[in-house]
């Protein structure tokens, strides 16, 4: 079932367009847009995947409380896309799977 994409922008025509990269495709914000609005704006729906079942997560919070949006940005691993601005030629990914926190235990 279709459904109609919920996130529009009221209005942002004064303000300038900042041109970025997720996945390798070129997208639009507006000045001051963090990478999870955005997203949101360009009908992207998800974030990352769950390490357990690769299950789609999507922005929840928007305010960085949830850490749902982590994505590789700039070459950045588990960065909150909700509490970074776009910049002119930013590169995002989604985070897949595990986030690789940075300890070394020996385990890994």
């Amino acid at each position: 079932m279709a459904t109609a994409f919920r996130f529009k922008r009221i209005d942002a025509s004064t303000k300038p367009v900042i041109n970025w990269l997720y996945e390798g495709k070129s997208l639009t914000a507006y000045e001051g847009d963090t990478v999870a609005a955005a997203l949101l704006a360009n009908g992207i729906d998800y974030t990352r995947t769950t390490p357990v079942n690769n299950s789609p997560r999507a922005p929840f919070c928007m305010m960085g409380t949830c850490f749902e949006c982590l994505m590789d940005i700039d070459g950045v691993p588990n960065q909150q896309a909700c509490q970074i601005v776009v910049a002119q030629g930013m590169v995002a990914m989604r985070m897949q799977g595990a986030r690789n926190t940075g300890s070394n235990t020996g385990n890994e």
